[in-house]
């Protein structure tokens, strides 16, 4: 079984797109694909599908992230016609962090969001998130999965025992770039379990959430349960590059 990386790209929240290009050139050296966020953690950026575009543009492959929070059904029909005339033909949907500021606008989900992508296109691939938590039924339909982040193998390795399925499942990776992050994000996702110890390491050392990424990817990877890692790197992809070149 191949093994894949999946690289998360920060996406641009000013209409410049070198930060991403740079990324794209960086991370390639070792990723598979890169998975486009829509407006990351509620804020606005530039169009996910766009970047997407960027990236194959690159010689990349992609995958758009698209929220059910910010768009209705004919916003949604929008994005699809938009990919189909960009040639960008991966989708991961979720439903999308809570906004930094006003209320959730939409009236879709991730299940209503497949069904429509469906009709829209048979050629559209569809994946969906998971969190560490029984499966619902309608996920299992989608045609990948990406697990939430977590830094446990073992929680990891629990959770695909219990929830078997027949398409490719990726196990979540963030780096953690400092303390304050790792606090910030505990704050934000109560149940990621962020261990204390890693914490702590990081009051003294900037490299240790690098390093401690790297080497949870290899873990899973050498477990032989998934089918690949959606790696978080945040600003620190150049590290994460350089920490991987060799293994993939």
């Amino acid at each position: 079984m191949s093994f894949e990386l999946v690289c998360e790209i920060e996406p641009p929240t000013k209409p410049d797109l070198k930060h991403v290009r740079h990324q794209i050139g960086t991370l390639s050296k070792v990723a598979h694909s890169f998975l486009i966020p829509d407006n990351h953690i509620g804020r606005a950026t530039v169009s996910s599908v766009a970047v997407a575009h960027e990236v194959e543009s690159m010689g990349g492959r992609s995958i758009a992230c698209l929220n059910s929070r910010d768009r209705n059904l004919l916003g949604f029909q929008r994005d699809l016609l938009t990919a189909a005339a960009y040639g960008v033909d991966q989708f991961l949907f979720v439903y999308g962090d809570k906004p930094t500021s006003g209320n959730r606008t939409s009236d879709l989900n991730v299940r209503s969001m497949i069904e429509e992508a469906r009709n829209f296109s048979p050629d559209f691939r569809l994946g969906a998130s998971a969190g560490l938590k029984p499966l619902p039924a309608f996920k299992r339909a989608a045609d990948f999965l990406f697990v939430q982040a977590s830094f446990s193998l073992e929680a990891l390795l629990r959770w695909r025992e219990a929830n078997p399925v027949d398409v490719p499942v990726y196990a979540g990776v963030m780096v953690l770039a400092s303390e304050t992050h790792a606090r910030r994000l505990a704050g934000m996702i109560p149940d990621i379990d962020i261990p204390a110890e890693l914490v702590d390491r990081l009051a003294t050392d900037r490299m240790a959430g690098v390093e401690a990424a790297c080497e949870h990817v290899l873990a899973i990877r050498d477990s032989g349960a998934f089918d690949g890692v959606h790696l978080i790197p945040v600003s620190r992809y150049r590290d994460v590059e350089s920490r991987l070149a060799g293994h993939f």
